[in-house]
């Protein structure tokens, strides 16, 4: 793999990411060991990870993720100069009050979580600090429209590069992004960072994927034009993609216990869940069968090969998982295979938006 640049910066990652939210409450530390083993083993030198991680979020396993890869690192020598670190601060509570005490996300927040991160990832930097949701009220996680009766926005968004400044002067860290983000958000985040001489955001982290593809509706031009690239998250649509709920829903008794999605009712009710979202999988996936594909290596070389992604941020439980989303880098989509992928699209549009 051909390492890529983010943004205007001077970070070349891997087109694939490891992303590490299972590691905790799904995946043991000696799994997760072997698992980053594996990925740099392989050539992933990026991996993301965050304050609130793991996922499903619970207050027993907060900063779980971070801990256990900070125990890799101390535990290989030489393994985090090898590694693109990148880690994200949590946004306004969300019903997690074991992440900040109060309900909006200050510049004092800011630092504190990075101190946190940077403590238990045992690093002195951290290489990409991304926002993980915006501090004002976005339509994100499954919700659909902007309502700005409910906007309860406390901090500016100067005052967020200002605090994202301070701790790139401190050298703790090098670059800065955005997760979740809208056009107006990156936009605003780059034009606020050239008015007032503050770090440029280099990328943001956004859903990506067959049953999701809302990035191409504006945000797509708008990072083109600005130089902010895409790191896909959830290309596997939580396994939808996979195929193994083909035959059972998450719900039902037959579909695999141990995935995510049918293993914790909270996924379930998000947007990964709909059965809009399911019954436009199985459409995805019936289609990879008919073209000689697995649903998975459709699925991720649709993200593999998008001009707009720049990183795919893959989660996987097992090191099978892994080389299973490894092997399928440099699988290449026919146009007839695009053509019919965007007939579905058009038809279903984003069901997991």
């Amino acid at each position: 793999m051909t390492p890529v640049a983010l943004g205007h910066s001077d970070l070349r990652v891997s087109p694939i990411c490891l992303g590490t939210m299972t590691f905790g409450e799904q995946v043991d530390e000696a799994e997760a060991f072997r698992i980053m083993d594996r990925a740099l083993e392989r050539g992933v030198d990026f991996f993301d990870t965050a304050e609130m991680y793991s996922v499903p979020a619970r207050e027993a396993t907060c900063g779980a993720t971070e801990t256990i890869i900070g125990r890799w690192f101390a535990s290989r020598p030489g393994a985090r100069q090898k590694v693109t670190l990148a880690s994200k601060v949590a946004g306004p509570s969300r019903g997690m009050p074991w992440v900040r005490a109060g309900q909006g996300m200050t510049a004092a927040d800011i630092v504190a979580s990075c101190e946190g991160s940077l403590k238990r990832l045992q690093t002195e930097v951290i290489d990409l600090y991304q926002i993980h949701w915006p501090e004002r009220h976005v339509p994100a996680f499954g919700a659909l429209y902007y309502d700005p009766r409910q906007e309860r926005s406390q901090t500016s968004i100067h005052e967020q590069l200002q605090a994202l400044g301070r701790l790139v002067e401190q050298g703790k860290v090098r670059h800065i992004g955005l997760s979740n983000e809208t056009p107006y958000g990156v936009h605003e985040f780059v034009r606020l960072a050239e008015q007032h001489g503050l770090p440029r955001v280099v990328s943001t982290q956004n859903p990506y994927c067959l049953v999701n593809r809302s990035y191409e509706n504006a945000l797509d031009e708008t990072c083109h034009r600005l130089g902010v690239s895409l790191l896909a998250y959830s290309p596997l649509a939580f396994g939808l993609l996979t195929g193994k709920f083909d035959q059972h829903a998450p719900a039902e008794p037959g579909a695999p216990q141990q995935a995510r999605i049918a293993r914790y009712e909270s996924v379930r009710r998000q947007r990964w869940g709909r059965p809009e979202a399911l019954a436009a999988a199985r459409r995805y996936n019936r289609l990879a069968r008919e073209h000689g594909l697995t649903p998975v290596q459709m699925a991720l070389a649709f993200c593999y090969t998008q001009w707009q992604v720049a990183s795919t941020i893959i989660g996987v439980t097992s090191v099978a998982q892994l080389d299973e989303d490894l092997d399928a880098w440099g699988t290449q989509l026919a146009p007839e295979l695009r053509a019919a992928i965007d007939a579905i699209r058009w038809e279903v549009r984003d069901p997991a938006v």
